[in-house]
Formats: structure tokens, C-alpha cells, sequence
């Protein structure tokens, strides 16, 4: 493993990066420029949460050690990918962009981001049951040789660094933000078992990275006279223990989060339901019945 001032003094200008985080940065400013002018006030603890936590992991992700050493190192590679699908998109969404957003905007605007929220191909890839797909297939990539060219081809890397966050996103919000994402109850239960199923699945490309005892990407040449600097299979299995872990350990929090995204759901059905009244119920419930005919 690298020594700790490796770690610390090993920075770098990664200016796709970059030119995401100002822009993100920029933004966020400008709605809490336009909702302070209409004289609402935003949480300071999201604030801080967006910027110094979300876009501040995002920086050290890809500017610090793991972006500088990614093209060499294979577990700092999947270090970087693997917190910047999981870690970095809740911490953004802690800042609750999109609330954000709605509170900014016209209601021109507004009409512009409903819009966006409820394209077909959004919704798809939105929901949790086909947003871990896309990230397993992305780490299936990591078993072929195609691993070595996403880690050092310019063109992958900066596709990978606004890309991922953004499928992390689609994968976050829904879960954080579900006012924007209206799902019912019963298809959230599906959402949970499927996570659940996927909780294993996801762990596989680590556990075959982990336990294979060749190199699978095939450049079997040490990329640096560096001492710390580990053989290449040594290193394919230091990635092969990051996946594994980081993709176990963050199904976590993102299935807590569910269980509460589904509470919250089910007490707003069951409050729409205690609204209507008798004659509404009957009309609803002799829907129900033709239908099941």
C-alpha cells in the first residue's frame, strides 16, 4: 500500500472534472441566489452538504491519489469509479438539488423540469431496478481487457467522469428526492426485493477479480519502479476486495433509505384513501372488481 504522504501530495489537474464541478458548483449558487430573492431561506447544512461533501469528495476522487495513479493502479481505479457511483451522488443528493431547483425556478421552469423528470427514458433508468443493472455491467467490464483501456484511454476516462455521476444521481434522487420520482408503494416493494437480489449479484466481478489467479485484463507488466507499487495480480485482487466490499456495504444505506422512501409512500396513499368519500370508495372499488373480472 502506498505511504501516507504518497497519498497526500499526489494531485493533479483533472480538467474534465473540473469543468463538472464548477458548473454543478455554479448552479447550485445561482438557485440559492434566486430562492434567497424571493425571501425563502435554504438549509445551511445542505449547502454545506452539496459542496463540501458532495463536490468535495468528487474533487479528491479525481484530482487526488486515486485520479492521479487510475491509468497504473487497478484498485485505485475501481476505488475512484465504484465511490463516485455510491458515495459521491448521496452526498450531492443530501443537497437536495432538485427541491433546490423548484424552489428557484419560474413556474415556466418548473413545467421544463417536470418535463425532463418524467421522459420515458429518465423513468427507466431511474428506477432501482434497472440503474444497478447498468452499474453491474460496467463492473463486468472490469473482468475483460477492456478494464485497461477504460483506466488509461482520455476519451473513456472523461465519459467515466461524467457519466458515473450522473447514473449515481439517477440512482440516489429517487431514493432522496421522491416527491420529483412518484412511485406507488407496491412497486417500491418491488424496488426492495429487487436491491436485495442485486445485493449479490453486484459482489460477483469483485469476487472474480478477488479469486482469479490470472490477470484478466492481460498486461501483466508492473506499470511503475515505484516499491509500493504491487505485481499486477496482487493488484487485480486489491481491486477484486474494494468492489466486493464497497458494492456490499453501500446496498446498506440505500436499502435503509428505501424502507423509509416506502413508509412515507404508503402513509400518503393511506391519507389520499381516507380523503375520499363513501360514494368515492364504492365507485373505486367496483373499478377494481371489473378490472380483476
Amino acid at each position: 500500500m502506498p505511504p501516507l504522504d504518497a497519498v497526500l501530495t499526489a494531485w493533479q489537474f483533472d480538467w474534465t472534472a473540473l469543468a463538472v464541478i464548477v458548473a454543478s458548483g455554479v448552479l447550485y449558487g445561482l438557485a440559492l441566489k434566486s430562492v434567497a430573492a424571493k425571501g425563502r431561506r435554504w438549509p445551511l447544512w445542505r449547502t454545506l452538504a452539496f459542496y463540501v461533501l458532495g463536490l468535495g469528495a468528487l474533487t479528491v476522487l479525481t484530482c487526488g491519489f486515486t485520479g492521479v495513479y487510475s491509468a497504473q493502479l487497478r484498485w485505485a481505479f475501481t476505488l475512484k469509479i465504484t465511490l463516485m457511483l455510491f458515495v459521491v451522488p448521496l452526498l450531492i443528493g443530501l443537497g437536495k438539488p432538485l427541491s433546490l431547483a423548484r424552489a428557484a425556478l419560474s413556474p415556466s421552469g418548473i413545467a421544463r423540469l417536470d418535463g425532463v423528470l418524467s421522459n420515458r427514458l429518465v423513468r427507466l433508468v431511474s428506477n432501482s431496478m434497472v440503474a444497478p443493472l447498468l452499474g453491474l455491467a460496467l463492473f463486468s467490464t472490469f473482468l475483460t481487457p477492456a478494464f485497461y483501456t477504460l483506466r488509461t484511454n482520455p476519451l473513456a476516462e472523461a465519459l467515466l467522469t461524467v457519466g458515473i455521476p450522473v447514473l449515481g444521481l439517477l440512482m440516489a434522487l429517487p431514493i432522496i428526492e421522491e416527491a420529483d420520482f412518484h412511485r406507488s408503494s407496491a412497486f417500491i416493494t418491488l424496488e426492495i426485493l429487487f436491491v436485495f437480489i442485486e445485493l449479490l449479484v453486484d459482489a460477483v466481478p469483485g469476487i472474480l477479480l478477488r479469486l482469479n489467479g490470472q490477470v484478466l485484463d492481460h498486461i501483466t507488466t508492473r506499470q511503475s519502479t515505484l516499491a509500493w507499487f504491487p505485481d499486477p495480480l496482487r493488484d487485480q485482487q486489491l481491486a477484486g476486495d474494494l468492489l466486493w466490499f464497497i458494492c456490499e456495504i453501500v446496498d446498506l444505506p440505500l436499502i435503509i433509505l428505501m424502507f423509509m422512501r416506502f413508509s412515507r409512500s404508503d402513509k400518503r396513499e393511506a391519507r389520499g384513501f381516507d380523503d375520499l368519500t363513501d360514494e368515492q370508495l364504492d365507485a373505486l372499488n367496483a373499478e377494481h372488481l371489473r378490472r380483476g373480472r
